[in-house]
């Protein structure tokens, strides 16, 4: 007896995927093995990258920063390009492969520039000034970091739809353990965290940079015999083609068919009150029903972004402009799906600090834990261990009691999710600007002239880094969930890319609220207010506060556009009662 297919699915070889045979969450299990050993080689580098610009290339504290937010948001938005890809021509599996080299190849380029003194500035002398990385040394470093982005943006574009994809989305069962993947997928990024900023940080402080970018570089060449090793069970969404020439056409057709869409609206009224018309005319039964046809398709569309309708009525300027109400619906949600996406950068924006100044803070204060001492860069350990603790009883027993209670099928909907973590963002700011002003107050009191840390716990800088996390954890994990099961089945793989993006723009944000924040505050004679030769000389303690207030108007802007959202679901299950 043969096999059932999955239809628009096909195995790694190309041939049709089989039900029973391929997908589930076993063959989502290499995936979430394999996220841990990809998010410990990016995180390793990444986390404590700006220690290494300072350090080593000789950055000052404000240029460091701007390097590592625009290396990471480089990073997060070539997930755009990993994604499209996927959906386009190739499949999620083969981006994968692809990125997963590139990525090797830039860290191998960071690993040998970390080994040998010649292609770093000198250490800076007694008495001498430091000598910034420049020339030949920068473009060594700038290849390896943005040959490691554009890997990373394609493994981050990919790998979390491969996973989803193993699941049947037209089964209550099947969605239930699409969450759930999503759900240990944060947590498997977590893991990869928790290895980075514990073990390999040390390494990188203790063993040196080379042997830091050489165990990053050895995990991700580690990852692909992984990934590769569940390719018998995984299913591959078959790409369909470029889902922006089908956004381009659609918004082509709905502008240059305009004068004709009255046109088109009056045929279909003069049909609906004349039933006999047709009949009269001499329409052949097959004509009457493709017109009855084409009457229901009409009723089952949205009503939202309704100038969209225009692009299939009337007569299009050119045949290539033809669009089926199909076309212009998965258009539409692509469209309702970016406010939500716009209302999440401000949170990545937040979560940029962790990565920069907040590491910067813990290096003036005493880091020592009994006879410990703890690198600054492993402070994303508290919220890591948090979430690696909630994840698993979220989706064990929070979910359960939350789907009883709500009837939903996810326990609370993935917008107030989102909007959970959003709210998190605003608490976790105004707690990193209270903690700055007591560092900078005990900083007043030892005097500039002190030498060795501050006599402050870097654990208030932790509370910071445990609330952000925890917005982190509803975010992304709804973020991921939502762009997926919302987006059109030729999209997928891009609009998941999203959640990324976010991230990359919140990164991108934030070197430009630096730069805005030092021009708009500088004068009299005096920088502004993340400009000076130490931190303790910053204002940071504004600038924190001034990015609350904006995460307050962001959730605002937030809560306007998610509780106008129709869900893809709930429309459907309007229809069919």
């Amino acid at each position: 007896m043969e096999e059932e297919r999955w239809e628009g699915y096909m195995d790694w070889r190309g041939r049709p995927a089989l039900r029973g045979k391929h997908g589930g969450m076993l063959a989502a299990s290499f995936v979430l093995i394999v996220e841990v050993m990809e998010n410990m080689a990016f995180l390793a580098s990444a986390s404590n990258l700006v220690t290494y610009l300072s350090g080593f290339m000789h950055f000052s504290p404000s240029r460091a920063a701007t390097t590592v937010t625009d290396f990471m948001g480089s990073a997060f938005l070539l997930a755009l390009l990993g994604g499209f890809l996927a959906d386009a021509f190739f499949t999620t599996y083969r981006i994968y492969v692809i990125s997963a080299l590139l990525e090797f190849l830039g860290l191998v380029v960071l690993a040998v520039q970390a080994t040998f003194p010649s292609l770093k500035p000198p250490p800076c002398g007694a008495g001498s000034p430091c000598e910034q990385a420049d020339g030949g040394k920068a473009a060594a470093l700038f290849a390896g970091l943005y040959l490691t982005a554009l890997g990373v943006g394609g493994i981050k574009g990919s790998l979390a739809a491969h996973g989803a994809e193993q699941f049947d989305e037209n089964s209550s069962r099947g969605r239930k353990a699409r969450s759930t993947f999503f759900n240990y997928f944060v947590f498997s990024l977590s893991g990869g965290c928790l290895l980075a900023v514990t073990i390999v940080v040390w390494v990188e402080d203790n063993k040196g940079w080379q042997w830091g970018f050489g165990i990053s570089t050895v995990a991700i060449l580690l990852s692909l015999p992984v990934f590769l090793a569940g390719s018998g069970l995984y299913r591959n969404k078959i790409p369909a083609g470029s889902p922006l020439t089908t956004i381009a056409k659609v918004f082509a057709a709905a502008i240059s068919n305009r004068s004709s869409s009255q046109i088109a609206r009056n045929a279909v009224v003069d049909l609906k009150q004349s039933p006999v018309k047709a009949v009269v005319e001499g329409k052949s039964q097959q004509q009457q029903q493709e017109e009855e046809a084409v009457e229901e398709e009409e009723e089952s569309r949205s009503e939202e972004l309704k100038w969209l309708d225009r692009a299939v009525e009337g007569r299009p300027l050119h045949r290539s402009l033809s669009c089926s109400w199909q076309e212009v619906e998965d258009v539409k949600v692509v469209m309702k799906l970016l406010p939500i996406f716009t209302s999440t950068i401000m949170l990545s924006c937040c979560l940029a600090q962790l990565s920069t100044f907040s590491v910067q803070q813990a290096e003036t204060m005493d880091t020592r834990v009994g006879r410990l001492t703890v690198p600054p860069a492993s402070l994303p350990v508290f919220p890591v261990v948090f979430i690696m603790a909630i994840a698993p009883l979220y989706d064990h027993a929070i979910v359960p009691l939350a789907r009883r209670a709500t009837g939903n099928e996810t326990g609370i909907t993935h917008l107030q999710r989102i909007g959970f973590g959003l709210v998190l963002s605003v608490v976790a700011m105004a707690v990193a600007a209270v903690v700055e002003a007591k560092r900078k107050r005990v900083a007043r009191q030892v005097g500039e002239g002190s030498e060795g840390p501050l006599p402050i716990t870097f654990f208030w800088v932790a509370f910071q880094y445990l609330f952000l996390g925890s917005a982190d954890l509803f975010t992304l994990a709804g973020q991921l969930e939502f762009f997926f099961s919302e987006a059109p089945a030729t999209m997928r793989s891009l609009a998941t890319s999203l959640s990324w993006a976010s991230l990359a723009l919140g990164y991108y944000l934030s070197s430009v609220l630096v730069s805005v924040v030092n021009r708009a505050t500088r004068g009299g004679g005096r920088g502004g207010w993340l400009s000076g030769d130490s931190l303790n000389q910053y204002h940071l303690e504004r600038f924190y506060w001034l990015m609350c207030a904006l995460s307050a108007l962001n959730f605002v802007n937030y809560v306007f556009w998610a509780t106008r959202y129709r869900y893809r679901a709930a429309h459907k299950v309007e229809q069919q009662q």
